[in-house]
């Protein structure tokens, strides 16, 4: 097995605008403008190697978390270079996928989820990406 590299790691929150001054302060990093994901529900913008993610409408998955949990962690994200092979990998080792296909994601990478279920109650997001790209 290949280790893979830790992409980001997603905060759910009720509003990027009113949550992203808070992690520039506590990681000097700028945030990026916001993306809308209609195919996901969310929003999302970029505070160095965190992901802000907001609900586009109260029925989204995002925003059940919201009501659940409150703001906080949301998924751990990893790099991989090839997502098919990856989801193939982790279905024949037992792991529960939600998706059995990539779905668009932020910045027009390819995403796929594993259900937190099957991955010691954390949602897993495999992000794929060239062999040498940076994000």
């Amino acid at each position: 097995m290949s280790s893979h590299p830790i992409d980001h790691i997603a905060i759910a929150t009720p509003s990027i605008r009113e949550a992203a001054p808070l992690f520039e302060l506590l990681t000097g990093h700028a945030c990026s403008p916001v993306e809308e994901l209609p195919e996901q529900g969310v929003r999302v913008a970029f505070i160095g190697s965190l992901e802000l993610i907001e609900p586009l409408d109260p029925g989204s998955g995002v925003a059940r978390f919201l009501e659940r949990q409150g703001q906080g962690l949301h998924h751990i994200a990893f790099r991989v270079p090839d997502i098919a092979a990856e989801l193939a990998r982790l279905e024949a080792e037992g792991f529960r996928l939600i998706d059995r296909e990539a779905r668009p994601g932020a910045g027009g990478h390819r995403v796929a989820f594993l259900h937190p279920k099957s991955t010691g109650g954390v949602l897993w997001e495999l992000v794929e990406h060239p062999v040498s790209g940076p994000r």
